[in-house]
């Protein structure tokens, strides 16, 4: 067995398929035991390699890292952390390559979005500057759809099936009471600033009187005299308006329609809740009756309809990290390179860290409807195939079956502790 050790570790919000990339990771790497000894994970993302809150995912049996791949959320943590400039936190940096010594970690997976991208090539910068050997891989993963050169990110697919779903079969809801109940339905999805979940809602529509009748994306500012017309209308046609749309939304001057004035870990702005605003504006306008739903985490822990494609993206992301890794590639980001539509074929490419990082890719114009309020049939052609198939869980006395792993923790070798 080698005596240098791999560190894996999940950031940012987690996915419906992000275990199935950390089984891949873990699996891959025990077919390799001549030159990767043991994988440690690390306890909430980049805080437990700072911490030295290591896991030791040896004592995990391969039957429950091989159930890794139909559990949701992140089987070791996460969290949403990111690392400062090298000028102004270099301890941080310093007390990484201080833990990865003392546990001959010379492999490490950073399984996230942008911000993860971000962490892990400064990780790639910081080796070299230091003088010590770490190979730093990225492993896509983001709801959002948002990280450039990768056709698709993995949690995207699974999260616009749940959608594509939620909004069908709410609208045969809303239309069956219409009449006599509620008119509107408003179901509100992730998507800070760029509108792929909201985009495939649209899936589920068939022909114009089907739901959803408007999407709102973030990349069109809200102009609330067109989208109170556009309401009216469909009412008046159809009997109901089934609405999806993107927390994101903005008004014409950039600002959040939902902004709270608060931030999150990343400095992100806060948002409040578009769906209730637009149901009050709805009401006070239109005198409608109306209900709204936030999808939130539902929509992205929601593994029993998970999209198969997701699924196998995932883990073959995860593989090919390890893979990438152990031919000598560094300071990279496995991708998913699309080859054709119909039918649905893809491959595993990769693309530099260093131009991942912080880049957030926003739908293209001609994926919205030239009304602003819908999916063009090119958007359509992309995002079909991301849905495609079925992966369920395994089910017991009706529920799915998920794994709890050991999550024994490392002995640390390290005297002082570093408080984040």
């Amino acid at each position: 067995m080698s005596e240098y050790n791999a560190l894996y570790a999940q950031s940012g919000g987690v996915t419906s398929v992000i275990n199935a990339s950390a089984c891949g990771v873990i699996q891959t790497a025990r077919n390799h035991p001549d030159k990767i000894g043991k994988v440690f994970a690390a306890r909430n993302g980049i805080i437990g390699a700072l911490t030295e809150d290591l896991i030791d995912t040896s004592f995990e049996s391969d039957a429950d890292i091989a159930a890794l791949r139909h559990t949701p959320a992140g089987a070791f943590g996460s969290c949403r952390h990111k690392l400062g400039s090298l000028e102004k936190h270099r301890a941080q940096y310093e007390r990484l390559i201080e833990v990865f010594s003392a546990h001959n970690i010379r492999y490490f997976f950073y399984n996230g979005g942008g911000d993860s991208q971000d962490t892990a090539y400064k990780v790639s910068q910081i080796s070299q500057t230091l003088g010590y050997p770490i190979t730093c891989i990225g492993i896509p993963k983001t709801v959002d759809n948002d990280l450039p050169f990768t056709d698709n990110s993995p949690g995207f697919g699974s999260v616009a099936k749940y959608v594509a779903v939620s909004i069908r079969e709410a609208g045969l809801d809303v239309a069956s009471m219409a009449l006599t109940s509620t008119k509107v339905f408003i179901l509100e999805v992730m998507g800070r600033h760029a509108g792929w979940i909201a985009a495939a809602g649209g899936l589920a529509a068939e022909n114009a009187a089907d739901a959803p009748h408007i999407i709102l994306f973030p990349e069109i500012p809200f102009n609330p005299e067109a989208f109170l017309k556009r309401v009216d209308e469909c009412v008046k046609k159809y009997g109901s308006c089934s609405i999806v749309a993107s927390e994101g939304l903005h008004n014409e001057d950039g600002s959040f329609v939902s902004e709270s004035g608060l931030v999150d870990a990343f400095g992100h702005k806060q948002l409040g809740g578009v769906a209730p605003l637009l149901a009050t504006l709805i009401k006070t306008k239109l005198g409608l009756k109306y209900h709204w739903a936030l999808a939130d985490y539902l929509q992205r822990s929601a593994r029993h309809i998970a999209s198969k494609t997701d699924v196998e993206q995932a883990y073959s992301l995860g593989k090919a990290a390890v893979e990438l890794a152990l031919a000598g590639k560094n300071a990279i980001m496995p991708i998913i390179v699309r080859e054709s539509n119909h039918p649905y074929h893809w491959v595993i490419g990769e693309a530099p860290l260093e131009k991942v990082a912080n880049v957030e890719v926003k739908m293209p114009r001609d994926y919205i409807s030239e009304d602003g309020f819908g999916i063009t049939e090119k958007c359509r052609q992309y995002l079909a195939p991301l849905i495609q198939g079925e992966d369920y869980p395994p089910y017991q006395d009706g529920l799915p079956v998920y794994v709890r792993l050991k999550n024994i923790a490392v002995e640390k070798k390290l005297e002082k502790e570093f408080q984040i």
